[in-house]
């Protein structure tokens, strides 16, 4: 049984701040390395005309996640962070001119879908919870918050008297073909269809499993004083206080080991930093293209770029807008949703009559101010940023047609507001070997999430973490990821 002392965590997003957190909590020496200037990975924080925009994630879910964490180090979520339990879930448009809101109180839900479509579509909604619940129940201590399994020992988890709950989680079915079972409005279809995009793939392709993200929701929504970036400044924060060390600015060259061991990473600067054990907190194709040296090319597998999952087109804008009462989440969806799908994934190529989320960020539920406000404007994408330089350059053009398509809504975004666009190019650069696919690998078939590697790399010594390894994808999903890989490290004491 080998005593770990030293450990370098490698990329300071959500997988990487939580084996930070819980590893400095149980007295490891604990040092951060983060090339870029503050914490967050896709968490970040993007500087608009000086204001500051929340350029990732903006949903806070999975609460209990984040309780667990923060307790494990000595504190609680309340004493670091605001919070706000969002009363309204989310705004939904279409072009023919309807709007449905969806709330947390499930009857409320239940009542608007009645009265936005028929008491068949509300009653199939309230299935739709009851069996997203069901399957949730299933997973969560068996496959989500436990060491990767494989798809016999996930069986041998559940156990033989709940085999029928495992098979109810409809690994087999697609999403979008289970959604036709509750829902005979394809308005619906769309809306719950979108869900499978929370973790970068099609609901066409993707497996019915995905309906425990309704129960995500139900389970609750928060609004994050600061936004998403907040959380982790909040968890470097705990793990600072427990010792551990953060340096940013700093790029890794390699990692090098010795008897099939890590022993050290190389820093751009030449200096070697001896390790114990190591955390990637980056996506496992980084490892195995090359980018860190030879010595771990086989830690993890490459994701092709076949199987990568969303890349996006954001726009980070401080602009007044007129015409449509947005909510804090607002989406406005296609007329030609499965031709949006086929575009990307099919065709390699960004959808002309795109599906469009706006984050407003300075609503939190109330009024919407006067002035100019905080948008975070993202169209999905394929992941092809490697291959296609030229996002910048189509940057203007793009805003343009994105802003053009949401007037067709009657939203009115200032033309000449300051913006800051990213697109798959610039995520590709701001994380290595994924073409921009934030997600790691989509959610394919019945069988691609047990293709992410787990915790323990293989190489001795390497650990992994984010959202390209298992539990998945998604801010909770990827401090999962941290808590696990911190696990199988503490258990080697």
């Amino acid at each position: 049984m080998s005593r770990t002392k030293r450990v370098i965590v490698i990329g300071a997003g959500a997988g990487g701040l939580a084996a930070a957190m819980d590893l400095s909590a149980a007295g490891l020496d604990v040092t951060l390395i983060e090339k870029a200037d503050s914490v967050g990975g896709k968490m970040r924080l993007v500087d608009v005309d000086g204001v500051g925009i929340n350029g990732g994630p903006t949903v806070f879910t999975m609460r209990w996640v984040f309780d667990a964490l923060f307790e494990r180090s000595g504190t609680t979520l309340e004493q670091e962070i605001r919070l706000m339990k969002a009363d309204r879930l989310a705004r939904h448009a279409w072009l023919d001119g309807s709007r449905l809101d969806l709330w947390a109180d499930i009857d409320r839900s239940i009542d608007a879908i009645g009265d936005f479509s028929n008491l068949q579509n509300a009653q199939g909604y309230k299935r739709f919870c009851q069996d997203g619940n069901a399957i949730f129940n299933t997973l969560n201590d068996t496959f989500i918050n436990a060491q990767k399994p494989t798809p016999i020992s996930l069986g041998l988890r559940v156990g033989l008297h709940r085999i029928n709950e495992l098979w109810r989680t409809r690994p087999f079915k697609t999403y979008w073909s289970r959604l036709g079972s509750y829902f005979t409005d394809p308005r619906l279809q769309q809306l719950f269809g979108r869900y499978s995009t929370y973790v970068g793939s099609s609901p066409f392709l993707a497996p019915a499993t995905l309906m425990l993200i309704a129960h995500v929701e139900q389970d609750g929504v928060w609004l994050v004083d600061g936004g998403m970036h907040a959380v982790a400044k909040a968890m470097q924060g705990v793990a600072e206080r427990n010792g551990a060390e953060f340096r940013f600015g700093e790029t890794v060259k390699g990692i090098t080991t010795s008897s099939g061991r890590v022993v050290s990473v190389t820093l751009g600067t030449g200096e070697a930093l001896p390790a114990d054990t190591i955390v990637f907190n980056g996506d496992s194709s980084a490892l195995a293209s090359g980018l860190f040296g030879g010595d771990v090319q086989r830690a993890a597998p490459l994701t092709p770029p076949s199987k990568r999952s969303l890349s996006a087109l954001t726009w980070c804008t401080h602009a007044k807008t007129s015409g449509f009462e947005l909510d804090y989440h607002t989406v406005f969806f296609s007329d030609a949703y499965r031709s949006e799908f086929d575009q990307i994934f099919k065709r390699g190529e960004v959808p002309g009559e795109p599906t469009v989320y706006i984050c407003a960020q300075d609503l939190g539920g109330e009024a919407a101010p006067e002035g100019r406000e905080r948008l975070l404007i993202l169209v999905n994408s394929p992941a092809h940023g490697d291959v296609h330089q030229g996002d910048q350059e189509k940057s203007e053009d793009l805003y343009r047609s994105t802003r053009s398509h949401l007037e067709r809504y009657g939203l009115t975004i200032e033309a000449d507001a300051p913006s800051v666009m990213t697109g798959p190019t610039g995520f590709n650069s701001l994380f290595p070997a994924t073409g921009g696919a934030l997600y790691g690998a989509a959610n394919h078939g019945p069988f691609a999430t047990f293709e992410r590697p787990g915790a323990q790399s293989k190489i001795d010594g390497l650990y992994l973490a984010g959202g390209s390894t298992h539990p998945g994808a998604g801010v909770p999903m990827a401090t999962l990821s941290g808590r696990l890989a911190a696990e199988a490290i503490l258990l080697r004491r």
